[in-house]
């Protein structure tokens, strides 16, 4: 069970902006992403083993976004980017943070782009994870709007979706706790106007402004925030120093997430001697984390526990929000593998070492 932690309000305009605090030393600002909740992100295990490591070396402030979380006042996530840097400020100031260091990911990257912008005095570095300045290039008009109505009308395959998108490297149960990790943060409806909100953020305009030593950090393989538009956000900012870590999770906290720690707090001034080591300790291996010792994936023992509790690949495509045809291929691909003549024997090995897997 993890420590409670001390929830704090700022005052900003019409919102009660909830903050909390870790760790001792230079404060480091860390932005919402598209979804936060102090508490629940906190009961998030990748997530808080991240945000220990940090504040081992600096002092964490971590805020709910107008809109989200605790935060309190408004109704829905700002569309804008106003009431969000205002936001900002009235934390640093509630915190008595004259100065800090923003790191910042996905959405909330043209939050503090603007924020340094526009309050250089308050800014000492920027570090920018998986960026981008104007939400409308993440995708189509048609796919922003065809995602924003899953996210409505079916939060739990769209939180299914969204797992798939941001860890397409995740083993299957990893994948599961990310999504009910998501649905426990905010409503459907609330998640849904959330996302719109962030796909029409656009910081491009101050981004040529901004004059705080800025490093952006950015996996090749991410899927959610594709690498040129990291790229294009170094490019706008004056000086920014872009470097590509490998894998394919968007978020900084899963995958090589000592890696990503280690870059971001040698750039914000921690002596290299103090981070020797892994700076995040992962915990033992659980059930349904050994993907590399099963001669199937965790995508096929997915299907295969759905087809041991008697649905059809109709039904299972609906519920793992994939083809028909993808389906058949997954219980095929496993029959192969394990050397069995039915799907029936299949689902039945997939019962018996699912807590191997």
């Amino acid at each position: 069970m993890s420590t409670p932690i001390d929830v704090r309000y700022a005052w900003s305009g019409s919102d009660d902006v909830a903050w909390s605090q870790l760790g001792d030393g230079a404060s480091v600002l860390v932005g919402g992403w598209w979804m936060s909740h102090l508490e629940r992100d906190w009961e998030y295990e990748p997530f808080r083993r991240f945000v220990q490591a940090m504040a081992r070396h600096r002092r964490v402030i971590r805020m709910d976004p107008p809109g989200s979380g605790l935060s309190r006042s408004r109704t829905g996530t700002p569309d804008t980017l106003e009431p969000h840097v205002d936001a900002m400020k009235a934390v640093l100031d509630a915190a008595d943070a004259e100065q800090a260091t923003l790191f910042a990911g996905s959405s909330g990257c043209a939050v503090a782009v603007a924020f340094a912008a526009r309050h250089p005095e308050r800014v000492r570095r920027l570090i920018l994870a998986g960026a981008y300045l104007d939400g409308a290039s993440i995708a189509s008009a048609g796919d922003r709007a065809a995602l924003v109505d899953l996210v409505r009308s079916s939060w739990g395959v769209s939180s299914r979706v969204m797992s798939d998108i941001f860890y397409p490297d995740a083993t299957a149960e990893q994948r599961r706790a990310y999504a009910r990790h998501q649905r426990s943060t905010a409503t459907a409806e609330s998640a849904a106007a959330g996302l719109e909100a962030v796909y029409s953020f656009d910081a491009r305009a101050d981004a040529a402004a901004v004059t705080a030593p800025t490093l952006v950090l950015h996996r090749r393989g991410d899927r959610a925030i594709r690498l040129a538009l990291g790229t294009a956000t170094a490019s706008a900012i004056p000086g920014a120093h872009l470097e590509v870590l490998d894998g394919s999770d968007h978020h900084p906290w899963h995958g090589d997430s000592s890696a990503f720690l280690r870059r971001a707090l040698a750039f914000d001034g921690v002596p290299e001697a103090a981070l020797a080591g892994d700076l995040v300790k992962a915990p033992p291996a659980e059930p349904g984390a050994r993907e590399a010792d099963s001669p199937i994936s965790g995508r096929e023992l997915e299907v295969l526990l759905l087809v041991s509790q008697g649905l059809t690949d109709a039904q299972i495509a609906a519920e793992l929000f994939l083809s028909v045809h993808t389906v058949h291929r997954h219980v095929a691909n496993a029959r192969t593998k394990l050397g069995v003549p039915s799907r029936a024997a299949a689902a039945a090995w997939a019962v018996s070492h699912r807590d191997g897997v």
